[in-house]
Order: structure tokens, then sequence, then C-alpha cells
């Protein structure tokens, strides 16, 4: 073992020493979306606050961090399937202000175990589960002005 000896050996470090050092968030639920990396056609986006999850280009999972009722996982499915997914994973429930979406509460006393089960189901491609997102219009360049008709 060394002695550090006078005080003018001791290096006192500033964050001008790393300049390129950044403090990386890790998002609370990044344990879930692992198991869908592995897919060639998994895309991990930021939705609104919400990593939002696709596959095969539907969006399927949402997992969001923030207050209630934005706490847990969205899932992205239709309305039609709702009452058959109710009825096999009792802790969801519909999105109180998303109602399209169906919504895992991190609440939920089975959480890590249902958001477990909807990534097996996403990876098995259940049928049930995941919607084709919006196409995004294209805005016309104000700039220009009005389009006008050819006459």
């Amino acid at each position: 073992m060394r002695s550090i000896g006078s005080k003018s050996e001791i290096k006192l470090f500033s964050v001008r020493d790393f300049p390129r050092a950044r403090v990386q968030f890790v998002h609370p639920y990044a344990e879930f979306w692992l198991p869908l990396e592995g897919e060639a056609s998994f895309v991990l986006r930021s939705m609104f606050g919400t990593k939002a999850a696709y596959l095969d280009g539907k969006l399927m999972l949402g997992f969001t961090a923030k207050e209630e009722p934005w706490r847990g996982i969205l899932v992205g499915t239709a309305r039609e399937h709702h009452v058959s997914l109710l009825a096999a994973i009792p802790s969801l429930r519909p999105h109180p202000i998303l109602g399209k979406w169906l919504y895992l509460p991190e609440a939920a006393e089975d959480f890590e175990a249902v958001a477990e089960l909807l990534v097996r189901l996403v990876r098995g491609r259940d049928s049930r589960i995941g919607v084709d997102p919006q196409i995004k219009k294209r805005k016309r360049d104000r700039r220009r002005g009005p389009e006008r008709k050819s006459r």
C-alpha cells in the first residue's frame, strides 16, 4: 500500500475533467422490454414521456413511469379484444384517459408477473395485442402560402 504523501500529490477532479461524462437514466420498467430486444423487428421509441415498444411495425406496449394514471404498462389493443384480455388477465383495466387501450397499473399486486406475461404474449405474436401506428399527415410549407389549383 502506498502512502499519499504531501497535499500537492492529491488531485481533485471537477466536471471539466470529464467533458463527455453523462448520467444515464435507466427506465424503471426497462427489465420488461429487454426480452423483446432480441426480436429482429423490435423498436423502442419515446412517445409523450412513454417508452413505446413496437414489434413487426405494430405498437404493442407502452411503459410509462409518471404519476397515476400514467404509471404502469399500456397494452395496445383494439376494443374488440378488451373482453378477452380482461377475462384472461384480471389485473388489466381500461385506461381511464386512453380508453381504447388496456392498462396494468404499477400498484397491481401481481404487476411484475403480469408484465412478464404481457411480454411473453407479445413475443408469441398474440393477435389481440398490437395496433398499427397512425400515419403522420404532412404539413404544408407555410412559407409558400396556400396551394393553388392549376387551371
